[in-house]
């Protein structure tokens, strides 16, 4: 399970559009992964719209984000246009980012234990190492949380 200090993998994630994309592709500027259990539910809405509103405070700040779940390049479209989404959402298509992230856990559910995506969120410096991780993320205010300590990293590197 990765955590803080640990570099990024090069792992491959699906986007809707059915392309790839490699993370390690993404380094060189600051990184927001936010894992998230399931495309349209009500707290996995509020969480990629809160990003989503403060996406352009993220840019400025030379962050991108990236939200990751399970699911299907279609599902993730729907998802997009359905809650009016500006952050890009990738697919974990072979559980391999999940299971690197240590975001791939067993849950239960009324007695029903099931595998499932535990919602955390990771911020990864220009250079591809894990700066700070957030688990177990409770939705509301997280993303200012997330965006203030990019703020800082970008602060330590300037």
């Amino acid at each position: 399970m990765l955590d803080i200090d640990d570099r990024l993998p090069d792992l491959t994630l699906e986007t809707p559009d059915g392309g790839t994309l490699r993370l390690t592709d993404m380094m060189g500027q600051t990184l927001v992964l936010f894992f998230y259990p399931k495309d349209d539910t009500s707290g996995c809405t509020t969480e990629a719209q809160d990003f989503s509103r403060l996406k352009a405070a993220f840019e400025m700040e030379d962050a991108q984000i990236l939200g990751i779940s399970k699911g299907t390049s279609k599902g993730k479209t729907k998802f997009i246009d359905k809650a009016g989404l500006t952050v890009p959402l990738a697919t974990d298509v072979d559980d391999s980012v999940c299971a690197a992230f240590g975001t791939w856990v067993e849950k239960s559910m009324y007695g029903r234990k099931y595998m499932g995506i535990d919602r955390a969120t990771f911020l990864i410096d220009r250079e591809g190492r894990i700066a700070q991780v957030w688990r177990k993320v409770k939705v509301p205010g997280h993303a200012d949380a997330v965006l203030a300590a990019a703020r800082a990293l970008k602060g330590q590197t300037a």
